[in-house]
């Protein structure tokens, strides 16, 4: 299929060492013939390709001293031919040599449009380009490593065997409908139930992995909570291990959340330090402790932090309000000796530091899972998790219908879990899905 030639900015814009202007398509070695003045003997026709050379770069009115390299289609990123000029890093030199492109017949590529490009022509499945996004937007060592083990296509490779599998067992069915006299039917329900027994299994154990998959893409929302005065900013500060907020001993200092962000072992945490919880005449304050309700119910989990040398009913009726809720109780002040409070978790001196490391392993614990390796292959993404809860309903129902009934009867549920499974490889996945998950990618990429 004929593709047309597109052009674009692949670095970040701004000033910088070097820019990079990417070009994909059927002829882009046919502009940079056009554009670029190599300071060696080899003509841009004949450059070899995945090799550096220098030359002139010309742009609109003006020209650069850089590097231009061919990639060869299908060894490519896009699967297509590809040129990239290295240009200095300043804007308008980007900028001009990409106008240059353009004017040569180059269109300016759209957000992703490469990567598109690349899952067209089966360089990567949808999952892997999800995956690749992921990695561009992370904010944490363990968003990276999720989204690399998608782009390395770990998961396109587990969904594509229970595809396999599947596939095999609807041929298994096509075949006993067609030679009924062979008379192989219950030989082949033994293997078409253990086929999606095991698929089934997969599937679940997959779908295992999302509530931490997602917590590592997405982090984990903590709220900080407790009457006023227990010291809850003084542990947000000790968490942070800098002063994000004011620390008073005078009570309701904090009128507004207030908060940080911190990596435990990769994955990040956003902390919420909210206005302790009592009732006020103050309408300020009152203010801030409506904000610090909300943070409760967006929390994945809260820190009750308790003065154990000065526990009163405030304490009680906040423990109350949060009864039910992923909650671990901290006594602060230790320090101060002589602090106790039935149900604590852990005692801690925000002020000395003692067991503040503890708490962080209690943050990791009661939302990642203790001994979870965030190295480790999760499911991340929303809509591979709504893809393979279906892909289960569907087994659930054809393992069901296998075990009473003819195998034929079983081929449309087994049929619908290999297209619910297909939405994450991309092989079934509609365009208005594609387009959205192109969409996030930015112009370059």
């Amino acid at each position: 299929m004929t593709r047309d030639n597109i052009a674009a900015i692949a670095t970040a814009a701004g000033a910088a060492g070097v820019a990079v202007i990417r070009l994909s398509g059927d002829s882009p070695l046919k502009i940079a013939e056009k554009m670029f003045r190599p300071a060696g003997r080899t003509p841009v026709a004949e450059f070899e390709p995945y090799r550096m050379y220098p030359g002139e770069i010309a742009a609109e009115d003006f020209s650069d001293f850089g590097l231009c390299v061919y990639f060869r289609a299908p060894r490519s990123f896009t699967g297509e031919d590809v040129v990239e000029f290295h240009t200095h890093g300043g804007q308008k030199i980007a900028q001009g040599v990409l106008n240059k492109a353009v004017s040569l017949g180059a269109r300016p590529a759209g957000p992703g449009e490469f990567t598109r490009r690349a899952f067209i022509n089966g360089k990567l499945s949808l999952a892997s380009a999800e995956g690749l996004i992921d990695m561009i937007n992370s904010r944490s060592s363990a968003e990276v490593r999720a989204g690399y083990s998608l782009y390395r296509e770990r998961l396109t490779g587990l969904v594509s065997a229970m595809q396999d599998g599947l596939s095999a067992a609807l041929a298994q069915i096509d075949a006993d409908m067609d030679f009924p006299e062979e008379g192989l039917e219950e030989t082949s329900r033994a293997a078409v139930k253990e086929t999606l027994a095991v698929t089934l299994k997969e599937v679940r154990a997959l779908l295992g992995t999302f509530k931490a998959g997602s917590r590592v893409k997405n982090g984990v929302k903590v709220g900080i909570v407790g009457k006023p005065n227990t010291g809850k900013s003084s542990l947000l500060n000790a968490l942070l291990q800098y002063d994000k907020a004011i620390v008073s001993d005078c009570p309701g200092t904090t009128r507004d959340v207030v908060e940080g962000s911190l990596e435990i072992r990769g994955v990040r945490f956003y902390i919420s330090d909210t206005a302790g919880i009592r009732d006020s005449a103050d309408r300020i304050e009152s203010m801030g402790v409506e904000l610090s309700k909300r943070v409760l119910k967006e929390s994945d989990v809260l820190l009750f932090v308790i003065d154990g040398a000065d526990v009163t009913e405030e304490d009680k009726a906040v423990q109350k309000l949060i009864s039910g809720m992923n909650v671990i109780t901290v006594v602060n002040k230790t320090d101060k000796g002589g602090v106790s409070f039935a149900g604590a978790d852990l005692y801690v001196s925000a002020l000395t530091g003692e067991n503040v490391e503890s708490v962080k392993e209690a943050l990791f614990a009661r939302t990642v899972g203790a001994g979870t390796d965030t190295s480790g292959d999760f499911l991340c993404e929303e809509r591979h998790y709504a893809a393979l809860l279906r892909a289960e309903k569907s087994l659930n129902a054809a393992l069901e219908t296998v075990r009473s009934f003819p195998l034929d009867i079983a081929e449309t549920d087994i049929r619908e879990a290999w297209s619910a499974l297909g939405e994450i490889t991309g092989k079934t996945a509609s365009e208005e899905i594609i387009e959205q998950i192109f969409s996030r990618f930015c112009v370059g990429k």
